[in-house]
């Protein structure tokens, strides 16, 4: 069973992003912020990550460029999802396989993973 991490400052989008994803057969962790994803990584050895940009600390482009600087998880598939900024996570596809704006459809958003994730 593949292991999603969502990282993301707002509870309820981790959570219903969560539930939709374990609904189709995914296992999934949540962190509230990118620093506490870091930590995650090791442990739980996700197969996908999506992360959200506005976040406290450390911004959605910082984390994914850490997470592409780690040779373990450079291939790792990393889904953006937001707002103003989706544009900027457009504009760098080395470090995001997708870019959902926000607000998003959360059946676009499963079907994407599923298909990221050859499901």
């Amino acid at each position: 069973m593949t292991t999603i991490l969502i990282v993301d400052d707002e509870y309820l989008i981790a959570e219903i992003l969560s539930f939709a994803l374990e609904d189709e057969g995914f296992l999934t962790v949540t962190a509230g912020t990118a620093q506490k994803a870091l930590t995650i990584l090791d442990r739980e050895r996700p197969g996908l990550i999506i992360t959200d940009y506005m976040m406290p600390g450390m911004n959605g482009m910082e984390f994914a460029a850490a997470v592409r600087e780690n040779p373990q998880f450079s291939t790792i598939p990393i889904v953006l999802m937001s707002g103003a900024q989706a544009h900027l996570g457009s504009a760098r596809p080395e470090l995001f396989t997708k870019v959902f704006e926000k607000p998003f459809e959360i059946e676009a958003m499963v079907e994407s993973v599923k298909k990221l994730l050859n499901q």
